[in-house]
């Protein structure tokens, strides 16, 4: 099932996909809520502008080096547990927003990325138990300003300007990790490439470590970790992340100012 969230007509909603692509059956709240009783509304997909499809009430989780290729490339040995930082929620924008570069840095840099959207409170639960927790996937953008990352130290400034966690366009609560491909393109040409299946640390691991550390509430999001081929972007670029299954996130890229 396909869950979007959109504007309409100067109000926000969400809806499901009907089975026919072509018009969103409008919920009467959000879904991880309130369930999934419908308004009676319809919406075609052409009249409505698609927002991120959650917005965390608390976190946004990143996992860096999640995929040997991407580690190899960053100069360093996978690492033996998940290697976790957050973002702060006021990073999340959706399909079409601009990623803004920031001033402070001369090297932003794209990270496609599945992520994970946690449906239910979860506390140290067991990896068996997991995806019980999983409302969802969706898209994301890892959007790193690499100077400052390497620079502090720590990662929190690097990862975490307004506008550095693009996410959308769907939520898809059926996903099968294995066989899913992701991609990434900037102004049309290829820059990563890569298979879900290939994450060193997977999302039922992923999900039973974050939870050891920090109470996941509904909403948050965990951004499961990028392939190898990470690259500059410039403004006037639009960088695109494609994963089967989930569709396209598409985001252009401007200055500040």
């Amino acid at each position: 099932m396909k869950i979007a969230r959109f504007s309409h007509g100067g109000s926000i909603a969400f809806g499901i996909l009907d089975e026919d692509d072509r018009e969103w059956v409008v919920l009467s709240g959000d879904p991880m809520y309130a369930g999934f009783d419908t308004t009676g509304d319809r919406v075609k997909l052409a009249d409505a502008a698609l927002l991120a499809p959650v917005l965390p009430r608390s976190k946004v989780i990143g996992i860096g080096r999640n995929y040997r290729d991407h580690a190899e490339e960053m100069g360093s040995e996978p690492p033996a547990a998940p290697l976790m930082f957050l973002k702060p929620n006021t990073s999340v924008i959706g399909p079409d927003d601009a990623i803004v570069l920031p001033p402070q840095s001369e090297r932003v840099e794209h990270e496609g990325e599945l992520v994970v959207v946690i449906g239910r409170i979860a506390k140290d639960v067991s990896a068996e138990n997991a995806l019980d927790y999983v409302f969802g996937y969706t898209v994301g953008n890892d959007v790193t300003a690499r100077d400052l990352q390497r620079a502090d130290g720590q990662w929190a400034r690097g990862k975490g300007f307004d506008t550095f966690a693009p996410l959308g366009p769907v939520i898809e609560t059926e996903f099968d990790v294995a066989s899913a491909t992701i991609e990434t393109r900037v102004n049309g040409e290829v820059r990563q490439s890569g298979r879900t299946a290939d994450l060193i640390h997977g999302i039922p691991e992923l999900v039973e470590y974050a939870s050891s550390v920090w109470t996941l509430l509904p909403g948050d999001v965990i951004m499961t970790g990028t392939p190898a081929g990470v690259g500059p972007l410039v403004a006037g670029d639009r960088v695109e992340v494609s994963i089967s299954g989930l569709g396209t996130l598409s985001n252009p890229v401007r200055a500040k100012g």
